[in-house]
């Protein structure tokens, strides 16, 4: 075959592939909304096959040849085949590395841990759930030493949704929140709570769900592309390409702006999805680059937009036009300053901006020590409630609202948790240079995010995996990251809400 002929090949290869993995991830999202709680067995047993047949493509002798032959002239290809070609290659160097019957293992493991995790939490039972999350950890660090015994294992795992982060960078990274973040939130503590009744209630489900339609509308959100659907933790999946993108929600009858800011978030990871180059679609440039730009835009559209005073106002007739009656005694204003309230509190997806990063800490530090073999998964709840204490003043009543809050262990996602932190400090510095551009608080103002969808599209989602993270960022940055920009926007939105010196 000639070059153009391998290139068809590899794209043909692909194009099979990503068949695959619309079938699992339909799987997967099925099994998390509607399947009946006894099916996590038939699940498994289904993506234990699929996984066997992806592995075997992926890393059979007619695979490895072809991207052999490639690599060796990826500097006659085209951008795109060349960025394409060492995407693949790397993936399935690594991927070899991990026995087959281990790796089909793993995948049957993850779709019972998920089953169990979820049976835990119902019952606040974190001993049911220790058995399979001991052997998620243990999978991970034969992992880290099959793929990467240069590495410490934990950076192995970070380097999976954050390439080229390690516990070093991680640690400078937290390191520099802590010092601005700590005597921020200590300053707060001092000052008359903010009331935030208005966002509590009945609120009826039915119109939750209603709002929640509008609410990806009123971003942009196409939902002939876009499915919402309802899991005990919200999660973003592309199925097959990012031509069909589903997001989920919880909802809580007491409180609509849990639903609200979970939508506004898993919306921020769908337009990233949704927005690479069509001409990417079935192959590895489609999505998201590393899951901190990932991040990045979701916390960018919960908070940095979502948050924003002239979003509630914006917001505010469509929250009215859906809950008449609860809403009646609200003003814009109330209900923005309710949004923005500032507690330390148990459950890390309805933390408020300034003490979210200590949530991730929690988490990462926890994941650091077992990766290390400090700590074992049997003391994690004990662990994890002294940290709670700790950092955020709080006692854990409960492994349901402790350490059994979050799906990303039942999924094997360890060392994702510092993306999340990552991201809203990358959104922060996005955001500056955004403003540079385009007059951001009239776009909200008007409700119209056609700009700042433009923007991100331009700078961000259409490059889909084109450019490595740090690349991608410095390029919409003209500059290096730098968590100044989202210290220095905690500090003044708190200070002026809460009115500090």
């Amino acid at each position: 075959m000639n070059i153009q002929d391998k290139i068809k090949a590899l794209r043909e290869l692909q194009s099979r592939m990503s068949a695959y993995e619309h079938a699992m991830s339909l799987i997967y999202y099925d099994g998390a909304t509607t399947a009946p709680k006894g099916t996590a067995e038939n699940r498994g047993h289904a993506l234990a096959i699929l996984s066997e047949e992806t592995y075997k493509m992926a890393t059979g002798g007619e695979t490895v040849r072809l991207l052999e032959e490639l690599d060796a002239v990826r500097d006659t290809l085209s951008d795109e085949d060349s960025r394409m070609v060492y995407l693949m290659y790397k993936d399935i160097k690594e991927l070899k590395k991990i026995p087959l019957e281990e790796y089909v293992a793993y995948q049957e493991l993850l779709v019972r841990a998920d089953d169990v995790w979820h049976r835990a939490k119902e019952s606040s039972d974190f001993e049911s759930f220790r058995p399979v999350l001991e052997e998620i950890f243990a999978a991970e660090k034969r992992f880290a030493a099959y793929c990467a015994p240069e590495k410490k294992p934990y950076d192995y795992c970070l380097d999976k949704y954050e390439p080229g982060l390690t516990t070093e960078k991680c640690d400078e990274f937290f390191s520099a929140l802590k010092e601005r973040i700590v005597p921020l939130i200590a300053k707060i503590a001092e000052k008359e709570q903010i009331d935030d009744t208005c966002i509590h209630g009945k609120f009826d489900l039915g119109a939750q769900r209603d709002f929640s339609l509008k609410l990806m509308k009123h971003m942009g959100i196409d939902l002939e592309c876009c499915g919402l659907g309802e899991t005990e933790h919200p999660f973003t999946t592309s199925i097959g390409s990012h031509r069909d993108v589903r997001i989920t929600t919880n909802y809580s009858e007491d409180d609509f702006t849990s639903s609200m800011y979970s939508v506004i978030h898993e919306g921020g990871h769908a337009l990233y999805d949704m927005n690479s180059k069509d001409s990417y679609a079935y192959t590895v440039l489609d999505g998201g680059i590393s899951m901190g730009i990932h991040e990045s835009q979701s916390r960018f559209y919960e908070n940095l937009l979502g948050r924003s005073r002239k979003y509630i106002e914006s917001i505010f007739p469509i929250i009215r036009e859906c809950f008449p009656e609860e809403t009646v005694n609200t003003t814009p204003e109330n209900l923005y300053r309710a949004v923005n309230r500032v507690s330390p509190s148990l459950i890390r997806v309805e933390a408020d901006e300034v003490t979210y990063c200590l949530h991730v800490m929690v988490r990462y530090e926890l994941e650091k020590r077992i990766m290390s073999g400090e700590l074992e998964v049997k003391d994690l709840p004990i662990e994890w409630n002294r940290l709670y204490k700790e950092y955020l003043g709080v006692d854990v009543p409960d492994d349901r609202r402790g350490v059994l809050q979050d799906s990303h262990w039942s999924g094997g996602g360890i060392g994702y948790f510092p993306s999340y932190a990552l991201g809203s400090a990358y959104g922060a510095h996005i955001l500056s240079k955004m403003k540079n551009d385009i007059d951001v608080d009239t776009c909200l103002a008007n409700g119209d995010f056609a700009a700042i969808n433009n923007w991100n599209r331009e700078k961000i989602w259409s490059h889909g995996r084109m450019l490595p993270p740090d690349k991608l960022l410095t390029s919409v940055l003209g500059e290096e990251f730098d968590p100044k920009y989202y210290l220095d926007y905690l500090e003044e939105k708190y200070s002026e809400l809460y009115g500090l010196n």
